[in-house]
Order: structure tokens, then C-alpha cells, then sequence
């Protein structure tokens, strides 16, 4: 089996996918040491077009999801500044073989995340 890390943001508040979202991955070195490994956007069904590490790409580590959900929910009426902007989201891959699924529920004021399939 390969592994592979993908993502998927969902808008809670409106019911949908959130499209046209920025993320960014990170690789977390050290405490304060990140490397930036890659940057999407959401396609209309609030995912990437291609999973964002795929096999030998997938290594044993820390991770960090950067969602920029700002300019997003920008595009409806709300207040502005956006009350979130980035949401990061630390994980860990402990098995580089697996699939990582790491899902984003998003609303103007809140979020959560959990291990997917």
C-alpha cells in the first residue's frame, strides 16, 4: 500500500465545499523550523486536485496544514477582518505507508479537524 496525505475543507456554515481556498504544508523541523513543502488551492469540491504527498514524499514527521480562510469567507457578508484568517493545523505521520486524510470543517467563527479515511 502507498502512502498519501490529502485534505478537505468543508464550509459548516453554508453547507458546502469551501472552494478556492489557499493552504500551504509545512514540514515542522524543530520547534520554531518549518520548510515549506508545497502550496494548493481547494478545487469546487473543497479538495485538492492531487493528494498533497504521495509515497516516497510521505516521510515520518510533523506536519502543518496553513488554511487561509480569510479571503473566503471575505466573499460573503461578514465583518470585516475576518474573525479567522490562517488556521494551522499540526499533525503527525507515524506510518508513511498509510493514508492521511486530514479534513477541515470550517465556519466564519469556529473550526475542527479529525483523522479521515
Amino acid at each position: 500500500m502507498s502512502g498519501k496525505l490529502t485534505t478537505h475543507v468543508l464550509d459548516t456554515a453554508q453547507g458546502c465545499p469551501g472552494s478556492n481556498i489557499s493552504l500551504e504544508l509545512w514540514l515542522v523541523n524543530a520547534p520554531g523550523q518549518k520548510t515549506l513543502l508545497k502550496t494548493a488551492v481547494t478545487n469546487a469540491d473543497g479538495r485538492t486536485d492531487a493528494p498533497l504527498l504521495v509515497d516516497a514524499e510521505l516521510v515520518v514527521g510533523v506536519y502543518e496544514l496553513v488554511f487561509v480562510v480569510g479571503d473566503y469567507f471575505k466573499s460573503f457578508a461578514l465583518p470585516n477582518p475576518p474573525f479567522l484568517n490562517r488556521i494551522p493545523l499540526q499533525f503527525a505521520i507515524a506510518n508513511p505507508r498509510s493514508h492521511y486524510h486530514v479534513p477541515l470543517l470550517v465556519s466564519p467563527w469556529s473550526y475542527s479537524t479529525y483523522r479521515g479515511s
